[in-house]
């Protein structure tokens, strides 16, 4: 069956590494742009074909078993150099399209037996068949699906996962591929359409699985964006009906104020009149009601940083802040403005929590912002339980009230900002870099 001269051999090996180079070309990306790609995988591939042209001369036998696999190999770590992505994340990948290799490769040889009493012609135009459907069902219902997965699992999966979902099928395909077993009895092709059956229903639900993990989590983020917003307009309010009330007052002020200089004018007090003025003089300069604190040039920014500095002090909590940003914003506000608010708001979330513990005891939070050449450094701690627990280097929910983190740290990325979190001994402790496009 697998018989023929060289020249049929090599077809089928062309054919083969055709294959496998479109399922995993649909699946991951490329290191390299596309010219240098091609370049490289050009010469490989002309390497690996000749070598096996000269096998299936040399020793025919034991290539028809184990070329497939050995080829195969050459592939794989070629690959896995030429792509991007996570080390395991690209082995479950290989393991996947050498799942996809054996579905064609016995596919083909099974139909011409079946049907063409072995005819070498109609195993390879079967094959050619089946690399085709399957690209087009891999390009058209699980391509963009097949990367949002890889996304996921990237963050999700953990080793001992990816290690037993590559093991699965590596078992199955061995035990399909098996170079000792090259019977064609129907009890024989029964087993391998359950083999692989049962190996493609395995993959589906755990692709279905991660997938819906990754999905909730995006669910969690989402909502918690959400409450950030939420939260923020509550701020916005606070700030509105501070503006009103303020107003209010003023009005009121300046209606008793211009009734008294009006008394003093029509009864020709000039000398009262004047000790009355210079009084309001001193008054105004010794009070600060309804001034907002200049914390930085940026309108924004000091709107935001006053008004959770005024949330604070009411909640009894000392504030700290060490600004140093020009009108001129390195990165939109909208972004810069996100990660204040959202620190902010854990930072005051973290001293409250402390607060219910204990009520006597004294909560700070320090906030410094700096920048250095084409890097913006945030530094954000408070007091914290001292209990706070990190999971994967992040506060969990319950430390943080649910609500910001994940919304600073999509922040940070969009800049490529480094960051980290941690409890120092009572103090929890948010670190940001951003790089200044």
């Amino acid at each position: 069956m697998l018989g023929g001269s060289v020249l049929i051999a090599l077809l089928r090996f062309i054919i083969s590494l055709i294959g496998v180079n479109i399922f995993y070309a649909l699946m991951s990306e490329a290191r390299y742009g596309r010219k240098k790609t091609i370049i490289y995988g050009a010469c490989f591939y002309t390497v690996m074909l000749l070598l096996a042209c000269i096998w299936y001369v040399i020793d025919w036998e034991n290539c028809v078993k184990i070329v497939a696999l050995a080829m195969y190999i050459g592939f794989a770590f070629f690959v896995v150099y030429m792509s991007k992505g996570p080390f395991y994340l690209s082995m479950y990948k290989l393991a996947f399209t050498y799942y996809l290799l054996a579905i064609f490769l016995i596919g083909g040889i099974e139909f011409a037996i079946i049907f063409f009493d072995g005819s070498v012609w109609a195993d390879i135009g079967a094959r050619i068949v089946l690399i085709i459907l399957i690209a087009l069902f891999i390009n058209r219902y699980l391509r963009d699906s097949i990367k949002a997965f890889g996304a996921y699992v990237e963050k999700e999966l953990d080793w001992f996962s990816v290690t037993l979902m590559i093991f699965s099928l590596v078992c199955g395909i061995g035990f399909v591929l098996n170079p000792g077993r090259l019977d064609q009895s129907p009890y024989r092709f029964y087993q391998m359409a359950v083999t692989f059956f049962l190996i493609g229903t395995l993959q589906l639900l755990m692709f279905r699985l991660y997938l819906h993990i990754g999905k909730e989590q995006e669910y969690q983020k989402d909502n918690q964006l959400m409450q950030m917003n939420h939260r923020l307009l509550e701020r916005q309010l606070e700030m509105m009906e501070e503006a009103v009330e303020s107003n209010k007052r003023k009005r009121h002020n300046m209606k008793h104020h211009n009734a008294v200089i009006a008394e003093f004018a029509r009864r020709g007090q000039t000398e009262e009149l004047l000790q009355y003025l210079k009084e309001c003089e001193e008054y105004e300069e010794g009070t600060d009601i309804d001034v907002e604190e200049d914390i930085c040039e940026n309108n924004a920014v000091n709107h935001i940083l006053s008004a959770y500095a005024r949330r604070a002090k009411k909640d009894q909590i000392q504030v700290m802040l060490d600004i140093e940003l020009g009108k001129d914003l390195p990165i939109p506000v909208i972004d810069l403005v996100t990660i204040l608010a959202n620190a902010y708001e854990n930072a005051i979330y973290g001293c409250m929590e402390v607060k219910k513990q204990e009520k006597e005891r004294e909560c700070l939070i320090h906030l410094m912002i700096k920048r250095k050449k084409n890097k913006l450094t945030i530094y954000c701690s408070n007091t914290c339980r001292v209990e706070t627990e990190l999971r994967k280097g992040e506060p969990k929910p319950e430390f943080t009230g649910g609500v910001g983190v994940s919304s600073i740290i999509k922040t940070a990325e969009k800049f490529d900002g480094e960051y980290d979190f941690k409890n120092d001994e009572g103090v929890f402790v948010f670190r940001l870099m951003i790089n200044i496009p």
